[in-house]
C-alpha cells in the first residue's frame, strides 16, 4: 500500500492566536485546501499527497473544533471571523493566485467579494451554502445543542464511542465509506480534553446567523476567476440542488459530480477529487507572474 508523505506542521501568529498549518513548499502553483467544522489538516491527507508533486499545498487548521492551539478569549470566531482569519492568513504567507478549496464549512465563500484579491480559482467541495445553513440534521442538532447548558459537552461525549460515530446523524453520514476512529479520536481530542477549544467552538456555533451565506451569494456573482463546484455524489446533508445553483450563480461556474463520496469527498474518493482538481487547473491558467522589475 502507498504510504502518505506527510507535511511537517508549522505556525504562524495572526490576531486571533496562534494558527497551525502545512505547507508542501515547491515552486509550482498554491493550492489551498480548507477543512470544516470538526476537523483538521489530515483530513486532506490524501488529496495533499495527490497533488504535491506539482502544486504547492498549503492547509492551514482553522479554529473550527479540532484546532489544537485555542484563540484568544476576545478573537471573533463568527463565519465571518474565521473568512477574515483565513484572508490574514493569505496575505502572511504572500500567497497569489491561489486556488481555494473549501470542503464541509462555507469558509471560502465569504471572501468573495470582501478580500478574495489573492485567489484566481475557486473549488466548493460539498458544502454548506446558500439556505443549507447549519447543514443537515447534523448541523441543526450542533445549533440547538450550542444554546443549551452542557449540551455541546454532553454531545461530545458519542465520540468516545465508535459505534455511536458511525450512526447516520453523526459523522457516518458525511462519508460513503467507514472513517477510521484513529482520526476521529485525532479530530474530537482538542474539544474533549481543552475546555479553551471548547469555548472557541461554541462561540463560533453561537455566531451562526441563518443568511450568512445567502447574503455570501450575492457577492458569487461577481467572482471574475474561475470556479468549480465539485459535489460527492452520494451526499444526503449537502443537497445536489444546492451545488447546481452555485455553479449557476459564479459567472465560470461549472458543476461535476465526485462518484462514490458523500460531504467529505476527499477521504471518499480522493482520486477523483485530485484528477478534477488537475483537470481545473490545466484548463484555467493563471495569469503571468510579474516581479517588482516588471
Amino acid at each position: 500500500m502507498h504510504e502518505i508523505e506527510l507535511s511537517p506542521v508549522r505556525e504562524i501568529e495572526l490576531s486571533a492566536g496562534t494558527v497551525e498549518y502545512t505547507d508542501t513548499g515547491g515552486s509550482g502553483e498554491t493550492v489551498v485546501l480548507l477543512h470544516g467544522l470538526g476537523f483538521d489538516e489530515s483530513v486532506w491527507h490524501a488529496v495533499v499527497d495527490g497533488l504535491r508533486a506539482d502544486f504547492r499545498v498549503v492547509v492551514p487548521v482553522l479554529p473550527m473544533g479540532s484546532h489544537r492551539r485555542p484563540m484568544r478569549p476576545d478573537a471573533d470566531l463568527s463565519a465571518q471571523g474565521v473568512a477574515d482569519l483565513l484572508a490574514e492568513f493569505l496575505e502572511r504567507l504572500d500567497l497569489r493566485d491561489v486556488t481555494l478549496v473549501q470542503n464541509d464549512a462555507g469558509t471560502a465563500q465569504l471572501l468573495v467579494g470582501v478580500r478574495d484579491e489573492r485567489l484566481h480559482r475557486l473549488v466548493l467541495t460539498s458544502c454548506e451554502a446558500l439556505e443549507n445553513y447549519p447543514p443537515g440534521v447534523q448541523g441543526r442538532m450542533l445549533q440547538v445543542l450550542s444554546r443549551v447548558p452542557g449540551g455541546i459537552f454532553l454531545l461530545l461525549q458519542t465520540f468516545r464511542v465508535p459505534l455511536l460515530v458511525r450512526l447516520p446523524n453523526s459523522l457516518g453520514g458525511m462519508a460513503e465509506h467507514p472513517i477510521p476512529y484513529g482520526l476521529v479520536r485525532r479530530w474530537y481530542g482538542p474539544l474533549l480534553t481543552d475546555k479553551r477549544i471548547r469555548r472557541d467552538f461554541a462561540a463560533f456555533l453561537r455566531s451562526t446567523r441563518k443568511d450568512t451565506y445567502l447574503r455570501a451569494a450575492e457577492r458569487l456573482r461577481g467572482f471574475r476567476g474561475p470556479a468549480l463546484v465539485a459535489w460527492g455524489a452520494k451526499d444526503r446533508m449537502m443537497p445536489h440542488a444546492t451545488g447546481r445553483r452555485l455553479a449557476d450563480l459564479l459567472p465560470h461556474g461549472e458543476y461535476v459530480e465526485i462518484p462514490d463520496a458523500r460531504t467529505l469527498v476527499q477521504l471518499d474518493n480522493p482520486g477523483a477529487l485530485c484528477a478534477e482538481l488537475r483537470r481545473f487547473i490545466k484548463e484555467s491558467p493563471a495569469p503571468p507572474r510579474q516581479d517588482a522589475a516588471g
